[in-house]
């Protein structure tokens, strides 16, 4: 699934015009690599994302059942950043 995608479907951002904002300015790191909004998450993968002060870890879920994709995230890291 594509990042952008999956970081809508799963509740982080509210649109993907947002997630695409977010990763062209290298906000986004999948596996700990800045993440292009066409980057391909798989499940287990570790995704983060800097928002302001704040960067979010967590572990995506993807489950899939005929057409459609489950996405669900674990939360593993929550930490204030200097700016």
């Amino acid at each position: 699934m594509r990042l952008d995608l999956c970081l809508k479907h799963s509740g982080i951002v509210k649109r993907r015009t947002v997630a695409k904002y977010f990763c062209e300015r290298g906000l986004v790191k999948i596996n700990d690599r800045v993440g292009k909004p066409s980057s391909e998450v798989k499940d287990g993968d570790y995704v983060s994302i800097k928002y302001g002060e704040k960067e979010v870890r967590m572990q995506v879920s993807l489950r899939k059942e005929g057409r459609v994709i489950y996405v669900g995230y674990t939360l593993v890291e929550d930490e204030k950043v200097d700016a």
